[in-house]
C-alpha cells in the first residue's frame, strides 16, 4: 500500500521554504550498527532502489525510514530482579532507590544491545508546491517534516480553510492540531445525500463525537447517524464515495485514507506515480470544490 500500488492514505501540505536543489544524501538513511546504543535512526531512501529522487521538473519522490529500538519491558523486568539479586547476594542489606535507578538504566542497556530495531517506511512526493505524505498517522507526518527540514523544507498543512479567516464556531469537538478546523466536520455534514459525493450510505463508516462520548458506526448509518446529529453531535471521519471510487475522510484535517486508486499498467514506476498522483489530485479537487459549494450553508 502506498504511492505505487494498492490503497494510499494522503495528508496534504503547502510548501513555504525550499532549497534551490534539495539535498536528500544530506540526509540519507543510515542502519544502526548491530550492538549499538542508538535507538533511533530515521532519513530518506529513494522511492525506488538506486533511483534518483527527482522524477520530474520541480518533483520529487523519496520514502522515510524509521528504524527504532525498543527493549521488551518483560526483559528489562527480568534482568533488572536478576541484578537486584546479585546486589543482595554480594551482601547489600538493601537496594536503595538511587541504586534501583541505577540498575534498571543498566537492565535496560544490556537488552537494548540485544534488540533488533523495528522499521517503518513512509512514502512522500513533492510535487511543485505541494507535498504529499502517505500518512495520516500524526507521529509518522511529523518525524517527515523533521526530516525535510534537516533538508530546508518547509510545509504547513493544506486545507481549504488554511487560506481564509477562521469563524468562532461552537461545537462539541475542538481542532488542536496544526491545519485543523471544526469547518472539516460541518462540510462533512453537508456531503449527506450529496449527488455527486456523499457519505456512503449502505457499507459506511462514521465516527461522530457528542458532548460526553465518541461513537463509531458502520455498514447502514443513515438512520444512527441522523439520530445523533439531532442531538448536536459532530462527524469527525466518515467513508465518502462517488459511486466510482470510495475513501475515508478524515474531517478535521481534511486528510484521505483507504484510498483505492486504479490506473493502467506502465513499464516505469515513474509513470506509475504520474498516475496515480494525478488520480489523488482529482480526489482533493473534487473535496475543494465541494467545500467551496457548501461553505456558505454551513451552520458556524
Amino acid at each position: 500500500m502506498g504511492l505505487l500500488s494498492g490503497s494510499v492514505s494522503i495528508t496534504r501540505f503547502n510548501i513555504t521554504k525550499f532549497p534551490k536543489k534539495p539535498d536528500f544524501e544530506r540526509a540519507a538513511f543510515r542502519e544502526i550498527p548491530e550492538g549499538s546504543e542508538v535507538r533511533l535512526s530515521r532519513g530518506f531512501l529513494p522511492l525506488e532502489l538506486d533511483e534518483p529522487f527527482e522524477f520530474g521538473h520541480r518533483r520529487w519522490a523519496f520514502r522515510v525510514r524509521i528504524d527504532r529500538v525498543r527493549p521488551d519491558a518483560t526483559l528489562v523486568k527480568e534482568r533488572f530482579r536478576q541484578l537486584v539479586k546479585t546486589e543482595l547476594d554480594s551482601g547489600a542489606e538493601f537496594v536503595g532507590p538511587k541504586m534501583r535507578k541505577q540498575l534498571r538504566a543498566l537492565a535496560e542497556e544490556e537488552i537494548v544491545v540485544r534488540t533488533s530495531p523495528t522499521s517503518r517506511i513512509i512514502e512522500g512526493a513533492i510535487d511543485g508546491p505541494e507535498l504529499y505524505i502517505a500518512s495520516t498517522a500524526k507521529n509518522q507526518i511529523g518525524i517527515v517534516l523533521e526530516v525535510l527540514r534537516e533538508i530546508g523544507i518547509v510545509a504547513e498543512p493544506k486545507a481549504p480553510w488554511t487560506d481564509r479567516d477562521q469563524p468562532e464556531i461552537e461545537s462539541v469537538i475542538s481542532a488542536h492540531e496544526p491545519g485543523q478546523s471544526v469547518l472539516g466536520a460541518r462540510f462533512l455534514k453537508e456531503m449527506w445525500g450529496d449527488a455527486e459525493l456523499t457519505i456512503e450510505p449502505e457499507s459506511g463508516f462514521v465516527r461522530l463525537q457528542t458532548s460526553d462520548t465518541k461513537v463509531t458506526l458502520s455498514g447502514g448509518v443513515g438512520h444512527e447517524m441522523m439520530h445523533f446529529m439531532e442531538h448536536e453531535a459532530e462527524i469527525t471521519n466518515a467513508k465518502l464515495t462517488t459511486g466510482e471510487v470510495s475513501f475515508r475522510f478524515d474531517a478535521l484535517a481534511f486528510s484521505v485514507s483507504n484510498l483505492r486508486i486504479d490506473t493502467e499498467r506502465f513499464d516505469h514506476w515513474t509513470n506509475t506515480l504520474d498516475a496515480r498522483l494525478e488520480k489523488i489530485g482529482e480526489v482533493f479537487d473534487l473535496l475543494e470544490a465541494k467545500f467551496e459549494e457548501a461553505v456558505e450553508l454551513m451552520t458556524v
